[in-house]
């Protein structure tokens, strides 16, 4: 098995999927780089049992085709010093040895039987729709921080997508906070759902960047295949029924609170810096067109309140709200303005952007719990 190809196109390519890499894998086979030879196009695979990536290359020379496991750590390290140079790799398909030579360089290293790596699963029967990469990306960049990280209730470590004849809905919460980023444009004939693992949707996320192009979404009740330029993913699901989200929702919010993202974003970090480090409480006092952000550390006695302007329609009201939660959220709108919309100050709470141009086709809202106040 022998190959050559240039040594930063192969490196950019590597760390397109080395994401899915871990360090504490129960394979150790798994800490390698799969490479698959078949006339000039090499397949690169990485996996971690749950999620599994490939990327397709074209190399600039091809001789015998073959299958080995190369330890991924050292040739990442030695790829990233090499100048663009073409790497000749020349692999002994008995031993599993694997010589590069680049430039005046010759570099030995233990390859493994590539026979040895786990088979990529294969989806049967799935279904099947396309995604606008931007879109994807938006809405995994929407959802995916508001995922739960406890294992113990792994349904809600996922992202959910519901789909319906009229829109998909991509959801994530921990109980504490739940997004749902819903598009009108997205639609598919029969109605129905599952729950993504987080690692990924931010591996995808990651690989989409700003590139416009289609991506191919295959599903059954085991596992999701994404596809887009030369990536392939394909994940195990989470099993399990996600919980009844819109339960959750107030629908009855008479208190409105209009206000600007990116001064109430900064107070809040100001703010925060001088609250109780454990519970990050903040508290609201909203009268009229004047907000007041408090936060308070009794322990070492410090405190600070900023006060800013904004539209409120309804009754005066002090809240508690998680700062860390708070800031997640608003980082994460684009938005120049939100709306926080409001019943009483122990029922969450509701926080929707306001956009200056009319998105017909997108929809997002975000749920926080309040907390208690200490009056």
């Amino acid at each position: 098995m022998k190959f050559i190809v240039s040594s930063t196109f192969l490196l950019k390519n590597l760390q397109a999927i080395s994401g899915v890499l871990v360090s504490n894998n129960s394979l150790p086979i798994l800490d390698d780089f799969l490479f698959n030879l078949n006339d000039d196009d090499l397949k690169i695979t990485t996996s971690d049992i749950e999620s599994t990536m490939t990327v397709q290359i074209k190399v600039t020379m091809a001789d015998e085709p073959g299958i080995v496991a190369i330890p991924a750590k050292i040739l990442l390290e030695t790829l990233k010093t090499l100048p663009d140079v073409p790497v000749t790799f020349d692999v002994n398909q008995t031993t599993f040895a694997v010589k590069m030579l680049a430039g005046e360089g010759e570099y030995n290293l233990n390859g493994h039987n590539g026979e040895d790596f786990p088979e990529t699963p294969v989806i049967d029967d799935g279904n099947e729709f396309t995604i606008n990469s931007i879109v994807l990306s938006e809405a995994i960049s929407k959802t995916v921080f508001a995922a739960s990280n406890d294992e113990m209730r792994p349904v809600m470590t996922g992202v959910f997508l519901e789909m319906t004849p009229e829109n998909t809905s991509f959801v994530a919460t921990d109980a504490h906070k739940l997004v749902r980023y819903t598009r009108k444009d997205i639609t598919v004939e029969t109605e129905d759902s599952f729950i993504i693992p987080t690692k990924p949707l931010n591996q995808i996320k990651n690989l989409l960047g700003v590139e416009d192009q289609p991506v191919k979404i295959v599903y059954n009740r085991k596992n999701t295949f994404f596809s887009f330029g030369r990536i392939n993913l394909i994940s195990k699901l989470i099993e399990g029924k996600y919980p009844n989200y819109t339960a959750v929702i107030p629908t009855d919010n008479p208190n409105k609170l209009q206000i600007e993202r990116t001064p109430l974003l900064n107070a809040i970090k100001r703010v925060s810096i001088y609250a109780n480090q454990s519970t990050h409480q903040l508290r609201f006092s909203i009268t009229g067109r004047q907000l007041v952000i408090s936060g308070e550390d009794a322990d070492y006695n410090n405190k600070a309140r900023e006060i800013l302007t904004c539209n409120y329609d309804g009754e005066d009201m002090d809240i508690g709200f998680n700062s860390k939660f708070l800031s997640e959220m608003l980082s994460n709108l684009d938005s120049g303005e939100v709306m926080f919309e409001m019943s009483q100050p122990n029922r969450a709470g509701l926080i929707k952007p306001i956009y200056d141009e009319d998105r017909p086709n997108e929809d997002i809202l975000m749920l926080i719990m309040p907390l208690m106040l200490n009056d």
